[in-house]
């Protein structure tokens, strides 16, 4: 089962990766360089599989948050390298989560309970709307405000569901 964690930070640089003997370009597929603010860097791989909210494209100095697998195994390289499953470009009064949710729709954590409204749009990738239950399922939750309780509770304007 898949784990989540995020990368706050600022783009510093967005690179096509090298691949191949002759090291060529593959233009296809994204190094984007962060810098959070304890000044550590993260490199992140991006690619067709990325989902990114809003459809944004970003730029060397926008402020991201990056999620990444972290169930997966990666390099032991400095600075560190993940693939990036989603990517926000971080807004004012606007929150992203992504994890899976139970029955009662609390995030695998226990920090997040949903409260999904009938204006809350469920869709997949491709943005065609979601028909079946979320529950289980990895999920990217774009939201505004929370309770103050624990676990936090929520009325999402948009769920993502991330289907493999």
């Amino acid at each position: 089962m898949s784990k989540f964690a995020s990368v706050e930070g600022i783009v510093t640089s967005i690179e096509p990766i090298q691949t191949g003997r002759n090291r060529q370009n593959n233009c296809c597929v994204l190094m984007i360089s962060v810098r959070n603010e304890n000044r550590g860097v993260t490199n992140f791989i991006v690619d067709n599989d990325t989902y990114f909210i809003d459809n944004v494209t970003v730029a060397k100095g926008d402020r991201i948050t990056a999620f990444y697998d972290s169930s997966l195994m990666v390099p032991l390289i400095y600075p560190p390298q993940y693939r990036a499953v989603v990517v926000a470009k971080q807004a004012r009064n606007r929150s992203v989560k992504v994890d899976s949710f139970d029955r009662n729709l609390v995030s695998s954590d226990g920090s997040l309970k949903l409260n999904i409204a009938p204006s809350t749009k469920i869709r997949m990738r491709n943005n065609q709307y979601y028909l079946c239950d979320i529950v289980g399922k990895n999920v990217a939750v774009v939201y505004s405000a929370t309770t103050r309780s624990y676990p936090a509770i929520t009325t999402p304007s948009e769920i993502i569901v991330l289907c493999a």
